[in-house]
């Protein structure tokens, strides 16, 4: 029974002689003009009801303009819809059909092309005026906002065809390292006092998942002060047994090399830096490393042994050597990470792992980089592992099959052999 009916069913009969009722106001006509348009039965066969807005006191938000949104689609019902099936990320643009990212892989939608005034109707659900004003600015923006049942990080940018915009759906709940089936040599890095960990790969491997699983293990079962720095704020964790305080580059600080130096003065136990993107940042999350401090940080690398490569490359030839001794006094562990396809059509972590071991150490101060990869082949008892062998265990417990084996592996023909042997 709609609302009208109710309405008349509650009041007796209005006399002959008085007027009917009037209409109600526009703006509640428009309202519900604009609520009906949430049925999403137009583009689809499923109904769907509105979604919730974003979460008050996150970021401040304006609603769309029903006049302003030709497609009467809302952005809101299009991240509840991802969120509902388990899509990872979403792509929208001016000239495009909306397109989601299913278990690595981009799916087309049914909806239509999205037109400009639709796409800048999404924008303003999301972003405030300001917001929107310095991306057309800039030609680029990031950011993140939050919804009742999940974190939404946000990139819009400019592109050939018009404004474009890519939405990562980040869960409100954090897995543990059990649930992500992380090996229990994690849980031991988690309980270093001092140095480095980097968790690297590349963009979608799942680095912020399991760093943030490693975070919640800490914040669980240590009395810590924990400080993130991050572009945008992805998973959020509330203080437990540890205190964390959470800053995101942009809207806290100005610079992660900014934010890092000022933690250092904030009696903090772990730094966990987003991302180690410049000479800058990785000195000073060096000298944190080296004062004390457990330093986190990621980097967009495909390998343990390339990771270190990556950090010395920063430096000059003359700057190399000092850089190396400092770098095996300060590391604790590096982690890289890919993801790939599982046979129940899920996804599962497989792993580089290099523990700073003694003989790690001189070999990273020698720069022989070599000896380090022959040495994670067979330092399984310190944890250490390479990714293929991971990928071989994967596929030995069968939740791969040979041919993702062979596809993710770094070095295939390696693969091969090991796969051979054991067939």
């Amino acid at each position: 029974m709609t609302e009208t009916q109710n309405s008349a069913n509650s009041h007796p009969a209005a006399p002959r002689n008085v007027p009917p009722m009037p209409p109600p106001p526009p703006s509640l006509t428009t309202q519900r003009q604009h609520t009906q348009t949430l049925d999403m039965s137009a583009h689809r066969n499923t109904t769907q009801p509105a979604p919730p807005p974003p979460v008050a006191g996150n970021r401040p938000t304006s609603p769309p303009a029903a006049a302003k949104n030709p497609s009467g689609l809302t952005l809101g019902a299009i991240i509840k819809e991802a969120f509902d099936n388990g899509y990872s990320d979403i792509h929208l643009g001016v000239g495009e059909v909306p397109r989601y990212r299913n278990r690595g892989e981009i799916s087309p939608t049914e909806y239509p092309e999205t037109d400009h005034e639709s796409f800048m109707s999404w924008l303003r659900e999301v972003m405030t005026e300001r917001e929107i004003q310095q991306f057309e600015e800039n030609l680029e923006f990031d950011g993140a906002t939050q919804y009742e049942f999940a974190r939404v990080r946000i990139n819009v940018f400019g592109s050939l065809k018009g404004h474009a915009m890519v939405l990562r759906l980040i869960p409100l709940k954090i897995l543990s390292m059990e649930q992500l089936r992380l090996p229990p040599v994690f849980r031991d890095i988690c309980h270093s006092h001092k140095g480095l960990i980097l968790v690297t790969g590349p963009t979608g491997s799942g680095k912020s998942t399991t760093m943030a699983a490693m975070i919640d293990y800490i914040n669980r079962e240590m009395a810590k002060h924990i400080i993130t720095i991050e572009d945008p704020v992805e998973f959020v964790h509330q203080s437990r047994k540890s205190l964390v305080k959470q800053r995101e580059v942009g809207m806290h600080t100005r610079k992660f090399d900014n934010a890092l130096k000022a933690a250092l003065r904030e009696d903090p136990d772990l730094i966990l830096v987003g991302e180690m993107r410049d000479k800058e940042t990785v000195n000073t999350a060096l000298k944190a490393a080296q004062t004390g401090h457990l330093v986190m940080g990621t980097l967009h690398t495909n390998s343990a042994v390339k990771t270190i490569e990556r950090i010395l490359n920063l430096y000059s030839g003359e700057e190399q050597d000092a850089m190396r001794v400092a770098l095996a006094e300060s590391l604790v562990a590096v982690i890289a990470q890919g993801l790939c396809r599982t046979t129940d059509g899920k996804r599962a972590a497989f792993h580089d792992i290099l523990i700073n071991t003694e003989a790690v150490k001189e070999w990273v101060k020698d720069g022989k980089y070599d000896e380090i990869t022959e040495l994670m082949k067979q330092a399984s008892f310190d944890g250490m592992i390479t990714m293929n062998q991971s990928l071989l265990n994967l596929y030995q417990e069968g939740r791969i099959t040979e041919e993702t084996a062979l596809e993710m592996s770094p070095t295939p023909n390696e693969m091969a052999q090991f796969l051979r042997g054991r067939v």
